[in-house]
Formats: C-alpha cells, sequence, structure tokens
C-alpha cells in the first residue's frame, strides 16, 4: 500500500497571503484541522494548523492585557491586527513531504516521529493530494478486518474515483474512497444530499462492488445551518 493509494487528491489549500480570518473560516467551513499553503507555481511552501491559528490569537489576547493594563492600547486593534496577518506569517515552512510511491507504513512513520496530522504527497515539486493521519487509521483499520487484499480492488477503487470526479466536477470536495475486497467506504463533504445519493448509487453499481459504507457528509449551507449530517 502507497501513499497513492489513500492520499486525497481534491486538496483545500491557501496561498500564502491568504489572511488569518480567510484561515479559520476554511478550517471551519470544511472541518479541517491542517491547510496546505501552496504558491502560484502549484508547489507546497508551508501548512498551517488549527494550533497555529489558536497560538496566535492567543498570543494576541496576551499582548492586548499588558498592553492595556501597562502602556495603554486597544484590544480591537490588536485582534484587528492579528486576523489580518497572512499565511505565510505564521504557516510552519519546508514541511514533511512525500512521494506518491511511499510505503503507507512509512508515511505512518513519518506522522509519528514529527508529530503531524497531514503530509502533502508531491510529484516533480507539485502537490497531487494529501494524507491525513484519519487516511492512514482507516486503511489499517480496514486492512485488519481483511488480511488479504485482492489486486482487483485497485481496479474498483479507480473506477469508483472515475465516477466521483463525474458527479462532483471540477470543484469536488475533499473525497476519499475506501476499498477492501469489494467493501467500499467513502469518505468526506459534498455539496448536497442528492450529490452524495448520487455518489452512493454509482459506487453499488461498479463491478466487483460488495457492500457500500457512505460516511459523506453535506456541507454546511447545504443542512439548513446546521452540522453536515451523514
Amino acid at each position: 500500500m502507497q501513499a497513492s493509494d489513500v492520499m486525497t487528491e481534491n486538496v483545500i489549500t491557501v496561498n500564502p497571503d491568504t489572511t488569518v480570518a480567510e484561515i479559520i473560516a476554511v478550517l471551519i467551513e470544511y472541518h479541517i484541522k491542517v491547510v496546505p499553503v501552496v504558491d502560484s507555481r502549484g508547489q507546497v511552501v508551508g501548512v498551517v494548523s488549527e494550533g497555529d491559528v489558536v497560538r496566535r490569537v492567543s498570543e494576541a489576547g496576551r499582548r492586548s492585557w499588558w498592553q492595556r493594563n501597562v502602556v495603554g492600547g486597544s484590544l480591537h486593534e490588536e485582534y484587528r491586527k492579528t486576523y489580518s496577518r497572512k499565511a505565510k506569517e505564521i504557516m510552519t515552512a519546508n514541511p514533511v513531504m512525500v512521494t506518491p510511491e511511499l510505503p503507507l507504513q512509512e508515511v505512518g512513520l513519518l506522522m509519528r516521529q514529527h508529530g503531524i496530522r497531514l503530509v502533502p504527497v508531491v510529484r516533480a515539486s507539485r502537490m497531487i493530494g494529501v494524507v491525513s493521519r484519519t487516511d492512514v487509521l482507516r486503511y489499517v483499520s480496514a486492512e485488519a478486518r481483511e488480511a488479504i487484499t485482492p489486486p482487483d480492488d485497485k481496479a474498483t477503487h479507480d473506477a469508483i474515483w472515475a465516477q466521483v470526479t463525474s458527479i462532483s466536477g471540477e470543484q469536488a470536495e475533499p473525497i476519499n474512497v475506501v476499498v477492501v475486497r469489494g467493501k467500499v467506504e467513502i469518505w468526506g463533504l459534498v455539496s448536497s444530499r442528492e450529490q452524495k445519493h448520487a455518489i452512493q448509487e454509482a459506487a453499488e453499481n461498479t463491478p466487483g462492488v460488495k457492500s457500500v459504507e457512505n460516511f459523506l457528509g453535506v456541507r454546511q449551507q447545504d443542512a439548513g445551518g446546521t452540522s453536515p449530517t451523514l
């Protein structure tokens, strides 16, 4: 099993000039904890995590308390400056990255060694996907249930993924398809319940599929203002 077998291909990214306020909106909207920072050439220059943002805002709060009580100053102004900061100012630069061919076991080892949640997958210096800690755990769990993974699963995965991209179009949300011995799990976010059901039906009608578990959530604005539903 390689990084390319589990990676999410339609990746939400920000650019180096994206503000902290915009990054927060992205993390909340897509229910993610880490977002890659990609330059105009498609190269990964860093990552911003939920922790990076929280630390920045917390530091602003502490500075504002000191300014108000010692030298004076405006809490509103301090937070405005904080939320206006750019991704390039708070990101972790030169992040750990992997190639599509790297064995999944080594991807998991890198994550444990560096204490990270996500690694970009790059080919010729350009990002083609990401592997998250959750992606690794899903496959470990799936393989634990099924000791042998037949080679046909790769063809089944590719056939389902072709249907997913056809249904979702170029603006596909982050979706991950897991296939083990014909048993399919679909994770991620879609724009509507109709899209979720269409992907479910397409997967069920794919040759080689024995069962489908659909864990897709519906984006917040399409769920009546509530959290994503399954």
